[in-house]
This record gives structure tokens, sequence and C-alpha cells, in this order.
């Protein structure tokens, strides 16, 4: 579950290393996010020389969590770290590689883009 001043790493090659959560989109009255919703953060930490810099307010779609969340099949899936992907306004990713896992519910959430980037699906 990731709540606002959540700090996630970011699993993509645009530079950024920290973004920390300030706002969750599309939830209505929930006050967790879960895999495959979209957050607005704040760059806490980033690479020298990047495009994306320290204090940068980007959108991200998050592709792991630490809490267990239950499929339709009744499988329990568990990530080792919280970690998001920065996306553009249209949904489309703004890193050309993605590392690690990535869940499937995003599948559901149409960012097929991500999906075929990703090495491994789970």
């Amino acid at each position: 579950m990731i709540q606002v001043q959540t700090i996630l790493n970011v699993a993509d090659n645009t530079g950024a290393r920290k973004i920390m959560c300030i706002r969750i989109l599309n939830c209505g009255s929930r006050k967790f996010a879960r895999v495959g919703d979209t957050i607005i953060g704040v760059i806490k930490s980033s690479l020298p020389n990047m495009p994306i810099h320290k204090s940068e307010i980007v959108r991200a779609v998050i592709v792991r969590t630490r809490t267990a969340f239950q499929r339709k099949t009744g499988f329990l899936v568990q990530f080792d770290e919280n970690a998001v992907v920065l996306i553009n306004s249209d949904g489309s990713p703004r890193g050309t590689r993605i590392f690690g896992p990535i869940a499937r519910e995003l599948r559901a959430a149409n960012y097929m883009k991500i999906i075929s980037l990703a090495p491994e699906v789970i």
C-alpha cells in the first residue's frame, strides 16, 4: 500500500533514483495506492547529467509493492521493494528500459508499453 509521503524506487533509466508520492490519482476515497495506480511524485534523488533533476514533479505508475496483494486465482503476490516507472501525461513511459520484474496487473490498467519493455512479468 502506497500512501502520501511514501518513498519509492524508480525502476527505469530516466535518471531518477528515489521518488516521494505526493498525490494518488483516480483513487476516489481510497487512501492507499496499489499496483497499476498512477501517482504524482517529487524526485528526491537523481543521477547527475540526466534530463530529470531533483525536486521535479513527475507522474508515475506503481509496478511493485512490498504489501502483498491477492489475485482472483487466490495467489498472494509480494515484491521486495516499492517501485514505480515514470510516465508522460499520455501514459507512455519516459524511459527506454525497465529494470526488475513487474506485476501482471498493469495489463488490465492498459500499460502495454511498460509490459513490453519489462524483462519479466509476474
